[in-house]
């Protein structure tokens, strides 16, 4: 009895929501007017109830007897109950492939006839790709280029790194060449960085998507180094004084294994710095300079990098980082400590790797003066582990095994309390141009 209840008030809904229909401009629903809106008004009534399995062929009866200009409700809700039907149908392939083929030609439509959400009919497009079609990379990078050529700087993010990865794979199939990765690599960080973020959270995923493209060029190895200087080389010797061809040889040859140190990014890096002596033109003869062992030159055009107005804040403390490294390797470490100190204020994901690097700093500084003095820093560097751990989880396992290793130069309370310090006392450190505060703890 419920069942038949509920069935009624179902058809008077359908009923009602027809005689609204009726009640409009007829002409937009074309030759077949009268079927439309009464299929427009049964799937659409159903669709409220979220009843999507009686929803569904009565849109597939609308799909097919009204125009696309009749409803974009009719393509939204559409590539709904087709997304739901994919899911349902999963196991079964070949109905899965007509389904796509249904989902990605409703996409098409609200962007040609509805030219005004054309940006979110074809993210969508590319965005349903990369969901549902499998084992054919051709397909999926056809449709990303596609998108991308239509939407230009409207592409999404997500899918300009969904596109370079479908070339990356491509590549591996000898689908496409070095040079086109090449390009669209260096196309779609380009289309990145012209996107204007409405949000900070959009700016931050912008930024992590730039990430990802780089590591996947980095882990692909789509270009050896010999590779990039053969494609390069003609071209800087062609157009010696090009500042963006120059700019994207040092960018390119930067990311490949061991290619700093040669003529052809000595050279385009001079071009850069003399033509636009930038921030990026002082971190990469930062980064010649490292290469060559040129210690005292590498830091000096480092620092001159983060001092430069252009550089914003994340990237100050990117450098600020590989910086403090690059001191600490090379021995210097109370520079090391002095540029990792002003990393965690300035980009908080960067401060659980500052705080460890600077408690290894200190775990590896010999101090002058008594017993006392000499174990001092294995207590700031202890202290330091843990505010790792607290800044950064997947730290945890590494600094706990600084902790266990630098805990066992703690002095005994016995031998502390003849220097005249006792446990959980204040005590400063200060030795090889460092200073900090920590507390004393000892061993029984």
């Amino acid at each position: 009895m419920k069942k038949v209840v509920l069935a009624a008030a179902s058809l008077l809904m359908i009923l009602s929501g027809a005689k609204v229909f009726a009640q409009q401009d007829m002409s937009k629903y074309g030759p077949n007017a009268e079927e439309c809106v009464k299929y427009l008004s049964y799937y659409d009534e159903y669709y409220k109830q979220k009843n999507y399995d009686d929803a569904t062929p009565n849109w597939r009866q609308a799909y097919k007897l009204c125009p696309p200009t009749c409803s974009q409700n009719l393509l939204i809700k559409g590539s709904d109950l087709i997304s739901r039907l994919i899911a349902k149908n999963s196991k079964n392939t070949i109905m899965v492939e007509g389904l796509v083929d249904t989902l990605l030609t409703l996409q098409d439509q609200r962007a040609q006839y509805y030219p005004k959400y054309a940006a979110t009919a074809l993210n969508n497009k590319a965005t349903y790709a990369a969901k549902y079609i499998k084992n054919d990379p051709k397909r999926v990078y056809d449709i990303y280029e596609s998108v991308i050529d239509a939407l230009g700087n409207k592409t999404k993010a997500s899918v300009l790194f969904n596109d370079f990865k479908a070339a990356v794979d491509l590549y591996g199939e000898g689908g496409l060449g070095t040079e086109d990765v090449l390009n669209n690599y260096q196309r779609n960080l380009a289309m990145l960085d012209a996107i204007e973020p409405s949000s900070e959270v959009e700016k931050n995923q912008i930024s992590d998507f730039r990430h990802d493209i780089e590591n996947l060029f980095i882990s692909s190895k789509v270009a050896s180094c010999e590779d990039l200087l053969s494609l390069f080389g003609p071209r800087y010797e062609a157009n010696p004084n090009d500042l963006e061809l120059a700019t994207n040889i040092v960018r390119m040859l930067s990311l490949a294994e061991d290619c700093n140190d040669n003529e052809l990014f000595l050279n385009a890096v001079t071009t850069m710095y003399t033509l636009d002596p930038s921030a990026d033109a002082a971190y990469y003869l930062y980064k010649l300079h490292s290469a060559r062992g040129n210690v005292a030159t590498a830091i000096q055009y480092m620092q001159e990098a983060i001092a430069k107005d252009e550089s914003d804040v994340k990237t100050d403390a990117a450098y600020l980082y590989e910086l403090a490294v690059y001191s600490f390797k090379n021995g210097r470490s109370a520079s090391a400590f002095e540029a990792a100190s002003k990393v965690p204020s300035m980009d908080e994901s960067l401060a659980g790797k500052a705080y460890l690097l600077i408690g290894t700093i200190w775990g590896s500084t010999s101090c002058g003066g008594d017993e006392i003095a000499r174990r001092a820093p294995y207590w700031v560097a202890c202290d330091y582990m843990n505010r790792a751990k607290a800044a950064d989880s997947s730290l945890t396992e590494e600094a706990n095994r600084y902790i266990g290793q630098y805990s066992r130069y703690f002095p005994e309370a016995g031998e502390a309390f003849m220097y005249g310090v006792s446990s959980g006392q204040s005590y400063t450190v200060s030795c090889g141009g460092m200073r900090a505060t920590t507390t004393v703890r000892t061993v029984k």
